[in-house]
């Protein structure tokens, strides 16, 4: 027996899992200080932090024009609103399941992921998700910079705009985005416990900022009126559902990252507890939150310019008032990094880590994040509503929503939550498979990635796709490739796979 249930001396602590001593071997290409499992002793965060982690996750400038881009896209505020809500709520269910194994057993994705994948097919899915999450932080961090930039130009009243240019760009705007590259990262740098402290106060810091720019709109278009009297470009009928399922696919791969990486976080929870609430009372309502102050905001700029403003930095520097403009300023920088560091650097990291333990550690993970989040130019990817949220989102849904497949299927359906946790880092333990690797998991992977994006399409002119889809006969799919992509993996993998018993050779029953 490889696992114990335990916790402080004296005390059992039921549904937690420590790893005995020596368990996990040395094997240097699995196993390292950020794989191993967080001891009971260190798993602290409650159910504040997660939900703080969650609104300063949720409260940040890509996640404003998810809803404004809605907006733009033709939807009222109610429209726009109801979808994110909705979105949110479907995408939670998965993401307390794959957080379930992060108090328990105290392990970070690309570990969990060895059970279905085996110890070297989990590189395959993490290299995915870690893709991704690089890309997503090239994303905030060229919006971060592009804020700042807009932002200081405004408030110092020079004409930035003109300076020489480079690949395109002015200078200074090259410069505002290195530097807040490096302040991500130098705060990364400092460990997992400086995050948890600074999201506890960047959360509450934030939604005074929107709340502030709300006001602000509101007194420039003259109430609330204007605001909520906008109306829907695309009614009720078939124009409005046309859009609302890929919006809606849309909105749920936005955290279809995060719902594989949440063991990333809630191994440091003090429970299920924890890790259930917090996510609960965080995700859906603050993220319907700020849908709201978002669209209320857009609308708001329609009335008063005559054309939705859906990027509130673009929105902020519409006003002349200098203790306005470096309060956004702030609240832009607070914001976008507390989102950024949180999602979109440790995840790759430790993925990264698993994919080299021995070379790469969580803290060489993140410098490499921070360079291939720049190599992805991700200036082209925001560049309009609908290939941020139709094109980008749709296709990163697709993939992740298949591997969240396999790994529910095989944490819940198959292995009903018991794990060997020393067996998740040794070659003679039941996650070797075959050479490392679980052929079920791979066939399940590629089945449901096809299901899902095979399909993907694009209007003329808008995206990268063929009008037809890359697939023709899978067009209809693409629409709804996040669930697709989950709902295909799911039930092929559970199909290949023998059930294995509760109470067996894999662990400890609760």
């Amino acid at each position: 027996m490889t696992t114990t249930p335990t916790g402080r001396p004296g005390t059992e602590l039921p549904g937690r899992v420590e790893l005995a001593p020596g368990a996990a071997g040395a094997d240097p290409r699995f196993v390292n200080d950020d794989l191993l499992p967080v001891p009971v002793a260190e798993r602290r965060w409650t159910t504040y932090n997660f939900a703080a982690l969650w609104v300063g996750m949720a409260h940040n400038i890509p996640s404003w024009l998810l809803a404004s881009g809605l907006v733009a896209l033709g939807m009222d505020w109610l429209q726009a609103v109801l979808t994110i809500a909705l979105a949110n709520v479907v995408v939670l269910l998965p993401m307390l399941l794959t957080g379930h194994a992060g108090p328990k057993y105290g392990i970070p994705f690309p570990v969990l992921a060895r059970a279905s994948f085996g110890l070297r097919g989990a590189n395959l899915p993490a290299l995915v998700r870690a893709a991704v999450a690089c890309a997503w932080f090239g994303i905030q961090t060229w919006i971060g910079g592009q804020g700042v930039f807009v932002l200081l130009d405004k408030a110092v009243g020079g004409d930035w705009a003109s300076a020489a240019r480079i690949a395109g760009q002015p200078w200074t705007l090259w410069l505002c985005f290195v530097l807040f590259w490096a302040l991500e990262l130098a705060i990364i740098h400092r460990g997992m416990e400086a995050l948890r402290r600074f999201e506890n106060w960047a959360a509450p810091f934030v939604i005074v900022g929107a709340l502030a720019l709300l006001v602000w709109i509101v007194v420039k278009a003259g109430g609330f009126g204007p605001l909520l009297d906008q109306p829907s470009e695309l009614g009720w009928g078939p124009d409005f559902w046309s859009v609302f399922f890929p919006a809606l696919m849309g909105m749920i791969a936005f955290w279809a990252t995060l719902s594989l990486n949440i063991p990333d976080f809630t191994r440091f929870g003090a429970g299920q507890r924890a890790q259930v609430w917090g996510q609960t009372l965080g995700l859906p309502t603050t993220m319907t939150l700020f849908a709201l102050l978002s669209v209320l905001v857009t609308s708001g700029s329609q009335a008063v310019y005559g054309a939705p403003v859906w990027d509130p930095v673009a929105l902020a520097a519409k006003t002349d008032n200098v203790f306005g403009l470096l309060f956004a300023l702030v609240t832009v920088l607070v914001a976008t990094l507390s989102v950024n560091i949180a999602a979109n650097v440790v995840s790759p990291a430790y993925d990264l880590a698993n994919l080299a333990p021995k070379l790469v550690d969580f803290r060489k993970g993140a410098l490499i994040t921070g360079v291939v989040g720049v190599l992805i130019m991700p200036w082209k990817l925001t560049s309009t509503p609908e290939l941020y949220i139709f094109t980008w989102l749709g296709l990163v849904g697709g993939l992740l929503g298949t591997v969240a497949g396999i790994l529910i299927a095989d944490y819940w359906l198959v292995r009903r939550t018991v794990l060997d946790l020393g067996g998740l880092y040794r070659v003679d333990g039941p996650y070797w498979y075959r050479g490392g690797w679980n052929p079920a998991a791979v066939l399940a992977f590629g089945v449901g990635g096809v299901l899902a994006v095979g399909g993907s399409h694009s209007a003329p002119g808008t995206g990268p796709f063929p009008e037809d889809g890359l697939i023709p006969f899978l067009k209809p799919l693409a629409d709804y490739g996040w669930a697709v992509g989950l709902a295909a993996s799911l039930l092929l993998y559970t199909g290949l796979m023998p059930r294995r018993r509760a109470h067996g050779p894999e662990g400890v029953a609760e």
